[in-house]
């Protein structure tokens, strides 16, 4: 965790019914825990979502996140 420099971008896709317009209230759950864990400057990233009618072995959510590494940790 202490390698995060930032964090870049989280994508999010969302087992939903048709007509179900809220997938971005769901990831923004995702944003204000990356913004809890990692504070305002570095958690706050880009994010987008997306509605869909299933995801594998039954999942609600399902999430990707790109992060910037440091180079050391001292940084």
């Amino acid at each position: 965790m202490s390698k995060v420099k930032q964090v870049v971008k989280v994508f999010g896709l969302v087992n939903c019914v048709d007509g179900y317009e809220e997938q971005p209230l769901v990831v923004n759950g995702v944003s204000d825990l990356m913004i809890e864990v990692f504070g305002d400057e570095r958690g706050k990233g880009a994010r987008s979502a997306v509605g869909v009618n299933a995801l594998p072995f039954g999942v609600s959510v399902e999430v990707e996140a790109i992060v910037e590494l440091k180079e050391r940790i001292e940084d």
